[in-house]
């Protein structure tokens, strides 16, 4: 299990364990929720559906052992939605359960996790070449509002 991953179970058995005992901003644990209800299923669970259609993965492997650039899709918008799901799993827990354990548990997982986008990318450009450069020239990395704006300027995904 990576550090990620661990700060992240931790921020949730906290967040369960202290929500009996905090008073919330309801308005705000209703973002958290959406964020993780959303988050989840377009940038967490859509990715998964795109490796596997286009990516040309080997029978038996993992969705993530992709044999080609997959730049359609999501992909067209962002480099690494999944990671960005844990970005924004984070942030969702910090709101929905409104305690400082949580808080302080989650704000590294934002940089740690924008790390481990920085190292696929160094990864990818070894595995595909030129053709993953030029896809990192034309898609960022993390910022999908940018990448819609980039894809409509551009004639669509």
């Amino acid at each position: 299990m990576t550090l990620i991953g661990a700060l992240f179970i931790m921020q949730l058995a906290a967040g369960f364990y202290l929500l009996p005992r905090v008073s919330q901003i309801e308005t705000l644990a209703y973002m958290g929720v959406g964020l993780y209800s959303l988050s989840g299923l377009i940038f967490g669970l859509l990715p998964i559906f795109e490796f596997r259609r286009k990516g040309e993965v080997l029978p038996g492997k993992s969705y993530v052992r992709t044999t080609r650039v997959v730049d359609t899709g999501l992909y067209s918008i962002v480099r690494h939605p999944q990671y960005l799901t844990w970005m924004f799993w984070a942030v969702a827990g910090m709101l929905l359960f409104q305690h400082w354990t949580v808080v302080l548990l989650g704000i590294p997982i934002v940089p740690l996790t924008y790390l481990d986008m920085i190292r696929e990318d160094k990864e990818n450009v070894r595995k595909f070449g030129e053709e993953y450069e030029r896809y990192m020239q034309r898609v960022p990395r993390a910022n999908f509002l940018w990448g819609i704006v980039r894809s409509l300027r551009a004639g669509g995904p």
